[in-house]
């Protein structure tokens, strides 16, 4: 792995972790909740983001969000809509 896979993997973590950090707020979940959310890059440059330990009740919150984006015209196929 080149040095720029690298940089291009850690600013798509990066900015993945800063959009789950932004959604997370905009439910209204205190920082707290996501003060774990930490960016990371594998060692072939793949981005990842480390979620952490949030408590229970917050998770159930954000699965309620998560299946309240749905249309009711869609297929449950599992997948999140884009």
């Amino acid at each position: 792995m080149d040095i720029q896979t690298w940089r291009d993997g850690r600013t798509a973590a990066l900015n993945a972790s800063e959009a789950m950090r932004e959604a997370l707020a905009a439910l209204g979940l205190p920082e707290s909740s996501y003060a774990a959310i930490r960016p990371q890059v594998t060692p072939r440059g793949q981005p990842l983001v480390h979620l952490g330990s949030i408590p229970a009740a917050h998770v159930e919150q954000i699965a309620e969000a998560l299946r309240n984006t749905r249309t009711h015209g869609e297929r449950d196929s599992g997948a999140l809509p884009i």
